[in-house]
């Protein structure tokens, strides 16, 4: 069975930082591609970066380029994102992704199996 267990949401000053973790259990990790993507209240849930299996290429959504890192820990089955320079409107639900083992990090939440329960992050100006 597999499990995402995000951790590290919060309330945050704009400006501040804020480092997500997600840890998985139950799948291939170190094979498998992962990502994280958003849900703001009212709003469709959004694409935010995406790691591949061993962490060679990264991708992020045009909002978050620049100000985001996402980063991974096969030894511990761990996918991180670091968040700098945060503005009102990343405050959002943000949700840890992962895709089947062997295939390649994509853009679309449609091509990810597995999802967490998601860490509220609100950021206040």
């Amino acid at each position: 069975q597999v499990q995402l267990v995000e951790s590290g949401g919060g309330l945050v000053l704009a400006g501040g930082s804020l480092r997500l973790s997600c840890a998985a259990s139950g799948l291939t990790f170190s094979a498998s591609p992962m990502g994280w993507f958003r849900q703001a209240p009212g709003k469709e849930r959004e694409f935010v970066a995406a790691i591949s299996r061993y962490g060679a290429s990264t991708y992020y959504g045009d909002s978050v380029k620049g100000r985001f890192t996402i980063s991974r820990s096969n030894a511990k089955n761990t996918v991180y994102l670091q968040m700098s320079s945060l503005k009102a409107e990343d405050t959002a639900v943000y949700y840890c992704a992962a895709r089947p083992a062997y295939l390649s990090a994509t853009y679309y939440e449609d091509d990810y199996n597995y999802w967490g329960q998601g860490t509220q992050v609100t950021v206040s100006s």
